[in-house]
């Protein structure tokens, strides 16, 4: 597959009048991580990630067509019913770098209102559901252009747009595990969009937890694209690329089986993998605060004691995501509420679990 496959040719196109789209899209959390890339989006190993049920952006798109035609981009975004022009950017470089595919994306004007379901200053990272949502938009577009397009041809396309918005955006759009980036060892893998895990998965993986503790809910003092292109040049880039490919290899049978203690291993070292490439990139960082480190030393601790397949991983930040098998779910929750919970800014977490992915909410 390349990229000139998603370039849009209809065969009969559907002339359309107003109208408007909207799809919630869900948050993810990474197993194996994607920390380097190439141009454009291209990550530097592949990785897996959990996608969320509860964390979701919902977009809107009305579109209408052009009065007088130009190539030119015209749009409004909204962020929860005021319009915010901070978002002008991002979206302006995002549709520069979908045109080739979606080229219809002038012909129209639109007014994009989106919002989360989660607080927009609670440190969890939005783009992932936000560009995915927004890339559905567009492909359902597409779609009433061009209704031969399939289902599957629309969200593969839709994970290949939403990738060059975000990276991890191309994980967003299925479930419960979703892989981005090329394997050898997973069928159908690939760098230009995520597919839905294609290997057996023991029932234990389809209801596992995730319980984000909100740590810290400023905003990150190294942007997530500042970190990546860090790892050019960084002295563990080639070893770090070749543990994560390796660690995708060893995940697919722990898959499988339903292996809780092998899935705890991986999944913690490839967090900590994480932030050590911040921790020793040039110039180095450190987006783990104080009680980053006291929740973890905690996991451990009640992991021991309790038994329970408790365990944690991070994203390019302070906040803990504590994943957990559905049966270990009354003990955790309790561990949380008491041990945990005073560790977050104003006892703050949420509460998610592994979800199917993205819904259409258009009539």
């Amino acid at each position: 597959m390349i990229e000139k496959n998603f370039v849009f040719e209809p065969k009969h196109t559907v002339n359309l009048t107003d109208g408007s789209i909207c799809w919630q899209s869900p948050s993810n959390i990474a197993l194996v991580k994607y920390w380097g890339k190439t141009e454009p989006q291209i990550p530097k190993n592949s990785s897996i990630s959990f996608t969320l049920t509860n964390c979701h952006t919902t977009t809107t798109l009305h579109y209408s067509p052009k009065k007088i035609p130009s190539r030119s981009f015209d749009f409004k975004v909204f962020f929860e019913g005021e319009e915010k022009n901070s978002f002008r950017p991002k979206i302006e470089s995002f549709f520069n770098r979908i045109l080739d595919y979606v080229p219809f994306i002038t012909d129209f004007s639109f007014r994009i209102e989106t919002e989360n379901s989660f607080p927009h200053s609670s440190g969890i990272a939005s783009s992932a559901s936000g560009m995915s949502a927004l890339a559905l938009c567009l492909m359902s577009l597409q779609k009433r252009m061009d209704p031969h397009l399939s289902e599957a041809d629309l969200l593969q396309k839709a994970s290949f747009l939403a990738r060059l918005g975000s990276g991890s955006a191309a994980r967003s759009l299925e479930g419960p595990l979703v892989v981005w980036g090329q394997h050898p060892d997973v069928i159908g893998s690939s760098d230009l969009f995520g597919i839905r895990y294609p290997g057996e998965i023991h029932e234990v993986f389809g209801t596992f937890h995730d319980t984000i503790l909100l740590v810290d809910k400023g905003v990150k003092q190294v942007s997530s694209t500042v970190g990546h292109n860090l790892m050019v040049d960084h002295p563990f880039a080639e070893a770090r690329f070749d543990q994560a490919q390796n660690n995708m290899s060893r995940l697919m049978p722990i898959l499988k089986t339903g292996d809780l203690d092998g899935f705890i291993d991986i999944v913690e070292k490839e967090a900590l993998s994480l932030h050590a490439m911040m921790m020793t990139s040039d110039p180095y960082f450190i987006l783990m605060k104080p009680n980053t480190l006291e929740i973890i030393e905690r996991i451990w601790a009640f992991r021991k004691s309790s038994k329970c397949h408790i365990c944690f991983t991070l994203d390019a930040g302070a906040n803990v995501h504590v994943l957990f098998p559905h049966k270990d779910k009354e003990l955790v929750d309790e561990f949380i509420r008491t041990e945990l919970a005073s560790f977050c800014e104003n006892n703050q977490f949420i509460s998610d679990h592994a979800g199917s992915g993205a819904k259409s909410a258009s009539s």
